[in-house]
């Protein structure tokens, strides 16, 4: 049986793309040639990352099913950066219509997997393994905080409560790691502002 936080994230996964289809719909040429809230990327650069994105986890549990282990992005960091920039290029259409098609399919492959495919390990891009189970919370968060960066009038707010739940516990343990915990206890505590955080990610 899958487990009922599978289920919820593979819902939740649907869910925000159904809302990136909607509020990407009608970019054209110009608005993907705008800035992103993204350093250096425009929102043509982040639309080519989702669908980078959705490939690689497509790619990766094709390839598990074969046996094989393989990275998540094709020459790892450098690859998925220059597909990026490659795709970035591209007519807003086209963009849009790489975005959906890839999410589609990633939605397909998650229907299709059987109970004991989702506990086999795929690569990170960093390197190590997580279960194929981590796939829909990871594309699920993915997808909601790039709606963000595409800067297209979706803000934090309309993050649904069910991704803050799920991904905030997640959060909040590593923020000592990206700033000063001096800093960050004080502000805790109500005596301080609030830290600069290193990007994540």
């Amino acid at each position: 049986m899958v487990p009922e936080t599978l289920t919820s994230d593979i819902a939740g996964c649907r869910a925000a793309h159904e809302v990136l289809a909607v509020r990407i719909a009608k970019l054209d040429d110009a608005a993907a040639r705008a800035p992103s809230l993204l350093p250096d990327w425009t929102r043509a650069h982040v639309l080519s990352h989702l669908a980078r994105n959705a490939e690689a986890m497509v790619r990766r549990v094709d390839a598990r099913q074969r046996g094989e282990l393989i990275e998540q992005y094709e020459g790892g960091q450098q690859g998925r950066l220059a597909d990026i920039a490659v795709g970035a290029v591209r007519p807003a259409a086209t963009l849009i219509e790489d975005v959906l098609a890839w999410s589609t399919r990633l939605e397909s492959t998650f229907a299709s997997l059987t109970n004991d495919c989702w506990a086999l390990p795929v690569r990170s891009v960093a390197g190590g393994t997580h279960p194929i189970a981590e796939l829909p919370f990871r594309r699920w968060r993915e997808v909601e905080v790039h709606l963000v960066d595409l800067n297209i009038g979706f803000s934090p707010a309309d993050w649904s409560s069910a991704l803050v739940e799920r991904a905030l516990p997640r959060l909040l343990p590593a923020l000592a790691a990206r700033t000063d915990p001096r800093v960050l206890m004080a502000w805790t505590l109500g005596r301080g502002l609030p830290p600069v955080l290193t990007p994540w990610g």
